[in-house]
């Protein structure tokens, strides 16, 4: 049995307080960068520096690796170096009202541009207000006026005169000039009935069309007047107002030469400010009802600038963390105002998404976050592609009839996008989306362990250092940080390695500062830092409780002393979300005359996983293949986890259904003070198993409330040895003997230590029963049952 026992300085690797070069972390240098993540920090500084199209990253690991807070330590420290993009604003579109265009001004000009703008507004509203209220043009506009009555007094005159020639008054009616005839030198209205006659009549009538044609041609003369003078006035308005609008825009023009598009800008604004003079005419208070932008009330704004992004108050390229990346968010938005029951938009409501802001250096997005909206998701893909961006509202597509809205210019996008998340996700994007591996060349990959060498432990402690001090907690004395060096490999299940998940370490860090300041102490040590790990577990191990209170009262039943033929103590371990623990498992196994095979009691009524489905194929070979090579191995069989109503999966379990399958096979009882666990081959080979810490402790954790006997243990694969970092008080009890681990490399090693028999004694006694078997004639009358997939006979 010795032999197979593991030695006590394998139990656990135990940090010696001694080796670390300090006394407090008060005397420890800050940690700058991040730990035992090489891999990832290579690939993450090449995907930084290339910027050709698609070479966007995937950060790639588990939660609490430190992604998140590495990308943004990193490339906030090369933004910082980088060029400050441009500010983007829009402005109106003069000869396509419902398009705005984006104009690009240096970082910072954008607020002193839409105040050059407003400033110009308001100078060209003073001085054309001066101008159309001045003596000068009063003057010409009196001119004009006088001229065109003048003119059209003498049209009217002369048309008096041919129209008493022919017999007709001429007047002023409401929609112009007309002509009543005259009756004994009197209008026809003014005179009586009886002597308008038939005669008179009919003379009246003949002359009508001659006078109407002459009334024809000078109402013609005198709208053509009229138009004329009105031209004339415009003209004289505009000569006017151009020589008082282009001075102010000129200052505008050269504060701004250099850029060719507010060049080009202005040019429309001064033609429109001359067709929209009357707009600057209006008095103090009134409002004009603008048809193509009713929402503000003030057709002034089309003169405005909407500044777009503003990165005014930006040092280096921007780096925008987008903690909510619905569409809006991220892509801007066209935004609305309701005004008598309808809604309508213009320029000035386009807003920007955390796309545009990090125009020019770097967005940060959750994997997670970004893939629950599918908008979002294929939206960023379009952009990237096109390294464009198109603001629109979503949903207009899917309206059975299109709303009339404004459709800004689209406006160039050079982003790197750093998308965060597991590994998982990023395997189900590359083979489920063709676009990802295009747009996300590099994979960052963050592994969630790095080797327990002299130079991890260093930056592992400088870590702790750094907590402290960004956390104003209290200083760690090196006994508390050997402690947490151990709970960390504890973390990684691995004796020679640290965990990197390291929001767990500083979760501890942060409550044993805690104990320590509730006992008043100056420093923190390491009955702080095991106080904090208790209580985690305190506050989370409910569920182990209760179980281990039913298998101590018997509700569970598990025997942990004495033999049993065909039954032994598996162990199996339980995941509560960020809480995991071990607890032992009764495995049962019946044989029977028959050829029905192994059946898999959990597989019939569905509680087994396809791992554990496989396991159990993979013992029914191990059989076959060792002890059925000369004669038939034909036999019905079953094999249980006892009171399991939740489901089992995983393989580790299969060593120890081999052996109470052939215990029950050869009336061989097994150690009940033992528990196993441990997967195997077709060969027979024991493979390693996950969690084997929690296993052995729960196994442990029972036998230690019913009393230790020093027989009881934990058989184990040998290649798990170096995931062991057991608890403080089992490796005690190991080492005093009361408990004891084992370690096997062949399922004949597990037979060995659980029967008390060698491997040829088990074979005999296989051997012989087969016998057995084979002799009797019920055996050979059985047909094989063919309907279930796992009921196969071992030959």
């Amino acid at each position: 049995m010795d032999k197979f026992k593991v030695s006590i300085d394998n139990l656990s690797n135990i940090c010696d307080p001694d080796t670390l070069s300090f006394e407090t972390t008060k005397q420890v240098k800050q940690l700058e960068g991040i730990i035992g993540q090489e891999r990832a920090v290579k690939a993450m500084n090449f995907g930084l520096k290339v910027n050709n199209k698609g070479y966007n990253i995937y950060m790639a690991g588990l939660n609490g690796t430190g992604k998140t807070n590495y990308a943004k330590t990193l490339i906030c420290n090369i933004a910082s170096k980088g060029q400050v993009p441009s500010d983007i604003c829009y402005v109106f579109n003069f000869k396509e009202i419902d398009k705005p265009i984006f104009i690009e001004v240096p970082s910072g000009t954008g607020e002193k541009f839409a105040e050059d703008m407003d400033e110009l507004v308001e100078a060209v509203k003073r001085v054309i207000s001066e101008t159309f209220t001045g003596e000068e043009f009063d003057n010409q506009r009196r001119v004009v006026r006088d001229r065109y009555q003048k003119d059209t007094s003498d049209l009217v005159h002369e048309l008096d005169r041919v129209g008493r020639e022919k017999g007709f008054v001429i007047r002023q009616g409401s929609k112009g000039l007309v002509s009543v005839p005259l009756i004994d030198g009197k209008p026809a209205d003014q005179v009586d009935e009886e002597l308008v006659t038939e005669e008179v009549t009919r003379k009246i009538q003949e002359k009508i069309p001659e006078m109407q044609k002459v009334l024809d041609e000078i109402t013609r003369k005198i709208k053509i007047l009229e138009k004329a003078a009105s031209t004339e006035l415009s003209s004289i308005e505009k000569e006017l107002a151009n020589s008082v609008i282009k001075p102010e825009i000129d200052i505008v023009k050269e504060k701004y030469k250099n850029n060719e598009k507010i060049q080009y800008y202005l040019d429309n604004v001064e033609k429109d400010m001359l067709e929209q003079l009357s707009l600057f005419k209006v008095k103090e208070g009134e409002q004009l009802l603008n048809p193509l932008m009713p929402q503000t009330g003030n057709q002034l704004i089309r003169y405005k600038v909407n500044i777009f992004v503003n990165n005014a108050d930006q040092q280096g390229a921007p780096v925008v963390c987008e903690t909510n990346p619905n569409y809006y968010n991220l892509f801007g938005k066209i935004e609305g105002k309701a005004s008598l029951g309808e809604i309508s938009t213009d320029f000035s409501m386009i807003k920007s998404g955390s796309i545009h802001k990090a125009n020019g250096g770097y967005l940060i997005i959750n994997a997670k976050d970004i893939l629950k909206d599918a908008f979002a998701w294929d939206a960023l893909k379009r952009t990237l592609k096109n390294q464009e961006s198109v603001i629109e509202n979503i949903g207009e597509q899917y309206k059975i009839f299109p709303t009339v809205t404004i459709k800004p210019e689209a406006l160039p996008i050079n982003v790197k996008v750093i998308l965060i998340g597991n590994s998982y996700m990023q395997q189900l994007l590359y083979s489920y989306d063709e676009d990802f591996s295009k747009l996300f060349k590099i994979i960052v990959p963050f592994d969630t362990s790095m080797e327990r060498n002299s130079d991890n432990i260093n930056m592992f402690y400088q870590f702790v250092s750094s907590v402290c001090e960004q956390e104003k907690l209290k200083e760690f004395d090196k006994t508390a940080v050997a402690r947490i060096i151990e709970f960390s490999s504890r973390l990684a299940d691995h004796q020679q390695k640290l965990s990197t998940r390291f929001n767990e370490t500083i979760e501890v860090v942060y409550e044993a500062s805690a104990w320590a300041e509730m006992e008043n102490s100056q420093v923190v040590t390491s009955c702080h830092v095991e106080k904090a790990i208790e209580e985690k577990i305190n506050r989370v191990n409910l569920f182990e409780e209760k179980i281990q209170e039913s298998m101590i009262n018997g509700q569970i039943l598990i025997d942990i002393e004495g033999e049993v033929v065909g039954q032994i103590n598996g162990l199996s371990v339980y995941s509560l979300g960020d809480y995991s623990f071990g607890k032992p498992s009764k495995i049962t196994a019946r044989v029977f005359k028959g050829r029905k095979g192994v059946v898999n009691i959990e597989r019939e009524v569905k509680l087994s996983g396809k791992i554990h489905d496989k396991g159990v194929l993979i013992l029914s070979g191990y059989i076959g293949g060792r002890y059925a090579q000369k004669s038939p191995f034909s036999i019905g069989a079953s094999i249980c986890f006892e009171q399991n109503y939740g489901g089992v999966d995983g393989d580790s379990a299969s060593c120890a259904e081999l052996v109470a399958l052939l215990s029950a096979f050869t009336d061989i009882p097994i150690r009940q003070d033992l528990a196993i666990t441990g997967s195997m081959n077709q060969k027979g080979q024991v493979q390693p198993i996950g969690g084997v810490n929690q296993k052995v402790e729960g196994f442990y954790g029972l036998c230690k409330e019913r009393g230790l006997t020093g027989s009881q243990g934990v058989i184990i694969p040998k290649q798990n040895i170096i995931n062991l970092m057991l608890d403080k008080e089992l490796v005690e009890a190991c080492e005093a003997g009361k408990f004891h681990i084992y370690s096997i490399s062949h399922v004949d090693e597990a037979i060995e230590l659980l029967t008390g028999l060698s491997p040829e004694e088990f074979t005999e006694r296989i051997q012989s029963r087969m016998e057995e078997f084979s002799k009797s004639p019920e055996t050979k009358q059985m047909e094989p049952d063919t309907k279930s997939s796992e009921k196969e006979s071992l030959k």
